[in-house]
């Protein structure tokens, strides 16, 4: 077999790519030219191949491991790959001793350099970050009533009302204009996902005693399915930090020091949306985990996040860029 050249492998754009994977029990290694995960069958080997032209990230879960081979040819495709507990959480990484939220990203720094340049233009002025925070939240609200009128979810029994639903966004829009600070931000994120929640109950008839646990602390299934779907969402938002060229560092709402932050704030445009709904749909259907990720992927691919995630931090990061330079030219004169 002919070895495939490293720029072929990102034909495909990030935002384009349909694949997430979760494995577990398994071997992952290059097989012929190819990165495939291997699996034991009684006496017998089952290879599965890994098409890493079209993947965004992976997670390796229990029982896994990796060569060194399919690390180089992971990272020639620029896959993100992250390494977590069984079900897809807690998610663990080699390069930052955390258990949030870590990746291990390819090492190319030939990526754009533009929206790195454009986000530290204003992130270190904390009015226009708030601002950014503001726009990042705008977008979430936007997409949040967007996905959750899909006909699609109505046939699956997700019956939320609709005329409820608009007057909690649009209040939510007017605090989050109102907001002086983050931590005004942060509140009114909080009271929306907590309404969210009950919104969804009623949705779906989960019943009246359900509250969100800390993470990992849940035993019901509503609780562990939220848990293990938003790590499916940082993988995304990862993945689209690293196509930008942006550090997790340089977040606008989840605290300057947190680790990972900017992978939380670039998740949030679609936990809510996307993630939140399937896992009271699972729940209220005894799907198993690996029906819900399933189904999770399948949400995220067709409403095209990544595609979102990627377009909306773009857009925040040029038009801050504009202003900031519309400010200083001002100044100036």
């Amino acid at each position: 077999m002919d070895d495939i050249a490293a720029s072929d492998l990102k034909t495909i754009l990030h935002s384009k790519r349909a694949n997430i994977y979760y494995l577990e029990h398994c071997r992952v290694l290059v097989n012929g030219g190819r990165v495939e995960y291997v699996t034991d069958a009684g006496k017998r080997s089952l290879y599965w191949n890994i098409p890493i032209a079209n993947t965004t990230s992976i997670l390796l879960g229990t029982g896994t491991s990796i060569t060194q081979a399919a690390m180089r040819e992971l990272a020639k495709a620029g896959v993100l790959v992250g390494f977590c507990g069984g079900g897809g959480t807690p998610l663990f990484s080699a390069n930052e001793v955390d258990v949030e939220v870590a990746w291990l990203s390819p090492q190319s720094e030939y990526r754009p350099t533009e929206y790195l340049q454009a986000w530290v233009g204003f992130w270190f002025d904390d009015t226009r970050r708030l601002a950014a925070a503001k726009a990042l939240q705008k977008f979430r609200i936007q997409r949040l009533g967007e996905e959750w009128r899909q006909a699609a979810l109505k046939e699956a029994g997700f019956n939320v009302n609709v005329t409820r639903l608009d007057g909690l966004l649009a209040q939510s829009v007017r605090r989050v204009d109102m907001a002086d600070e983050t931590v005004d931000l942060l509140t009114e994120e909080a009271r929306l996902t907590k309404a969210l929640f009950k919104m969804a109950v009623d949705a779906v008839g989960y019943g009246e005693d359900f509250t969100r646990a800390k993470r990992g602390a849940g035993t019901d299934p509503a609780n562990r399915f939220l848990d293990h779907g938003n790590y499916l969402a940082y993988g995304l938002g990862a993945t689209a930090c690293w196509v930008l060229g942006l550090p997790h560092g340089l977040a606008v709402l989840h605290g300057k020091t947190r680790r990972g932050g900017l992978v939380f704030d670039v998740a949030d445009l679609v936990k809510d949306a996307c993630i939140l709904p399937q896992a009271f749909l699972s729940a209220m259907r005894g799907d198993d985990e690996q029906q819900f990720r399933r189904n999770c992927i399948e949400s995220l691919t067709r409403s095209e996040s990544l595609d979102f995630m990627i377009d909306t931090v773009k857009e925040i990061a040029v038009t801050m860029a504009r202003q900031t330079t519309a400010s200083d030219q001002k100044g100036d004169a």
